[in-house]
């Protein structure tokens, strides 16, 4: 499954999986609990893995001691190569993803890390307006859909529902060894 984790009550938060042979995409509601969303989504389709859109690690200084001044007290390495925001400022999103991560774990299902943007620029670099015109939607969701093996049941209505494929489409990369990894071990991955 892949997620494109959004804030929790905006109605942002969009998932993709293949179902029989088909990529299904589904969206929580405004005013709906997106975790609670992924959770029932999980519980009823029981992925074996799922590739989410948000930082799963803090920074590593905040499990060293002493600090020094020249720690990193905001962005993982893997932020940095791929240009993401800091997990510390989107802070209550990646508390929220840590607890999800923990929730699934339990469950014995894994929780991965994505950043479809970093996909999006590798697969799209000669393509303007991801994210920012939805206008070019319906050409990119076009071109995603020639480089997957699977039909898309629905067109992405929206670029949440676009990032969830992508974030599935990085995990079906990491699955078949055709993945990029950003970051260290040690201290947080990103998958795409």
């Amino acid at each position: 499954m892949g997620v494109d984790y959004g804030s929790k009550l905006a109605g942002t938060t969009a998932a993709a999986m293949l179902l029989n042979g088909q990529i299904h995409i589904w969206q929580s509601a405004n005013g709906e609990d997106a975790d609670v969303f992924l959770l029932n989504l999980v519980t009823t389709y029981k992925p074996a893995s799922v590739f989410i859109d948000a930082p799963l690690t803090l920074p590593k200084v905040y499990s060293q001691l002493p600090y020094t001044s020249d720690s990193d007290f905001f962005y993982r390495a893997c932020d940095r190569e791929v240009q993401a925001m800091s997990p510390m400022f989107i802070g209550g999103l990646t508390a929220r993803a840590i607890k999800l991560r923990t929730t699934l774990a339990e469950q014995g299902i894994a929780l991965l890390e994505t950043y479809p943007s970093q996909l999006a620029k590798l697969l799209f670099a000669h393509q303007k307006g991801y994210k920012k015109d939805l206008a070019v939607l319906p050409n990119m969701a076009e071109q995603l859909q020639g480089l997957l093996n699977y039909k898309v049941v629905q067109t992405p209505a929206n670029w949440h529902q676009f990032d969830a494929l992508l974030a599935w489409f990085s995990g079906y990369r990491h699955l078949l060894g055709d993945a990029e990894l950003y970051g260290d071990a040690n201290e947080g991955r990103i998958i795409v």
